[in-house]
């Protein structure tokens, strides 16, 4: 039995934190004891894994740069005995791969979940240096692989493609769309354009409003159903009331039944910047919805250009128009899109495979660098020697790439 031990920043619901969710209730249990630490804050998916008998730790971590947090997130590898250790997003991957090469843990994963054009050179010069004590990177597309091969320099062989999965519980059993509507404010004759996410500048919401509002010109039966939230959510309802789309737009904010809401849609539109795998898309297209998205890595990987939606370039909002009239306009055109990425989905996108891959991964990790030993029995030098200490970044550069 390997302890494997997934750290995380929070559990809230989000991209990152459903996959790490759907990983270990699912990896199989006569082989694998998963144990998830939280660096800042739990969420919505706690209960999912306590339930699961998955046990949960809280760090605490109050600051960007918190040596307290790190210093409780090393005190806890060090105890929990974990046999591989997996790190997910940029803090956890810092925080967690610094205390885990501190303790010379091995096998020691990390994930990126996104083609993350925030980050900057003091972002990219701490996964450099990180890199050394990292056996394999995590990548959800081709599109984050060529990323960081290609703005970080990580090498290929390094990383490791593993698309996200939709459980099929997430998968929508029959809705009554009129009921759905119904419970909306909508009736039959409108035609329902969606958008699921975080409200939020990477997601060029603004650009979605933008072009309803010139399909509006010609359909005005339009309406547009926003589900998420974030700290745009106010401007972007002043946007929508600006433009003359503010009655015809709903603000549903978080909500726990999306893929019944998904019954109520025509299309899903995502006209983000940029993504990693984006889980509504996958959602969207198993419950039967034609999709247009911006053709960016990653969502290039999912949304089949003509087949099971249309792709259009970022910011290019009288194409996206164009595209959603095209689909609101020919109901054939949707059911036809909309059943090859249903079955796209089925296929390609399953927890079986995603969690075999992570088995896989870990096995052959495991039986590399332990030699059928428990990791944590080589974690520490001989004794009479040192732990390992990590040499720091240069001058002020892992504080100011935390902050």
């Amino acid at each position: 039995m390997y302890r494997i031990g997934l750290i995380i920043p929070t559990l809230e619901r989000s991209g990152a934190e459903k996959q790490l969710t759907i990983l270990a209730t699912h990896l199989p249990r006569h082989g694998f004891q998963p144990e998830v630490l939280v660096l800042t804050r739990t969420g919505p998916y706690e209960q999912r894994l306590r339930e699961a008998g998955i046990a949960v730790h809280l760090l605490n971590k109050r600051l960007k740069a918190d040596p307290l947090c790190w210093w409780r997130l090393r005190q806890k590898l060090r105890g929990g005995r974990y046999d591989l250790v997996h790190t997910w997003l940029f803090a956890a991957n810092s925080y967690g791969r610094l205390a885990a090469a501190s303790l010379r843990l091995r096998p020691l994963v990390a994930t990126e979940r996104c083609a993350d054009h925030w980050k900057g050179p003091l972002h990219f010069q701490l996964d450099r240096l990180l890199l050394r004590y990292t056996d394999r990177i995590v990548v959800n597309s081709r599109g984050v692989l060529e990323f960081y091969r290609d703005r970080v320099g990580i090498p290929e062989e390094k990383m490791v493609v593993i698309p996200n999965a939709l459980p099929d519980e997430e998968r929508p059993a029959f809705v009554s769309r009129r009921a759905k509507r119904a419970e909306l404010g909508l009736c039959d004759e409108h035609l329902v354009v969606g958008f699921v996410g975080r409200l939020w500048p990477q997601k060029r919401v603004r650009d979605l409003i933008w072009a309803c509002d010139i399909v509006r010109n010609i359909k005005p039966q339009i309406r547009l159903v926003i589900i998420g939230d974030g700290p745009l959510r106010e401007e972007l309802q002043q946007y929508a009331r600006d433009v003359g789309m503010g009655e015809r737009t709903l603000f549903l904010g978080h909500r726990n039944d999306v893929p019944e809401l998904l019954a109520a849609l025509d299309v899903l539109v995502l006209p983000s910047e940029y993504e990693g795998m984006p889980n509504c898309v996958l959602e969207a297209m198993a419950a039967g919805l034609p999709v247009v998205a911006t053709a960016i890595p990653g969502t290039r990987e999912v949304v089949r250009d003509g087949i099971t939606g249309y792709l259009v370039p970022v910011g290019d909002r009288a194409q996206m128009a164009k595209r959603i009239n095209q689909l609101l306009d020919d109901p054939a055109l949707r059911r036809r899109m909309g059943d090859a990425g249903r079955t796209l989905v089925r296929s390609q996108f399953t927890v079986e495979r995603m969690v075999s891959a992570h088995v896989r991964l870990y096995t052959e990790l495991l039986q590399q660098g332990a030699r059928g030993l428990p990791a944590w029995q080589k974690a520490y030098e001989p004794e009479g020697q040192r732990e390992l200490s990590v040499r720091p970044v240069p001058a002020g550069g892992i504080r100011a790439a935390l902050l």
